[in-house]
């Protein structure tokens, strides 16, 4: 399975962005598809998930209400539209996958594909 991001790049505060993650290979075994970040000097922090299957996403507090992922199931892509972004989203964020069915996994750990990051900088 290969992820790839795009759509990184600077921003204003209160602007937006839309990230893209296209999925390719032996996809069919990765229900759950989700989006994480890692500022400088921070961990890496679950943002969101949803799955190929449902309609269903969970969110990180700090971004509920601005933050919205989608997925078109058809181009085996995934998007992170993030709206009202503030100085302390900037990160690099991160594609993942992980198979089964549960996307309020929030640990990195329970995820097995990763793409290569796509780096967000919201400037004050």
């Amino acid at each position: 399975v290969q992820l790839v991001e795009s759509g990184g790049g600077l921003v204003q505060a209160g602007g937006s962005l839309r990230l893209s993650c296209a999925a390719s290979g032996r996809t069919f075994n990765m229900n759950v598809v989700g989006w994480f970040r890692q500022a400088p000097g921070k961990e890496r922090e679950f943002v969101t998930a949803t799955t190929w299957s449902g309609g269903s996403a969970y969110y990180a507090d700090s971004v509920k209400g601005r933050f919205t992922i989608s997925r078109d199931n058809a181009k085996n892509t995934v998007y992170l539209q993030m709206n009202s972004l503030k100085p302390e989203d900037t990160a690099i964020y991160y594609c993942a996958a992980r198979w089964g069915s549960d996307y309020k996994k929030i640990a990195p750990d329970e995820y097995g594909y990763w793409g290569q990051g796509t780096q967000v900088t919201v400037s004050s």
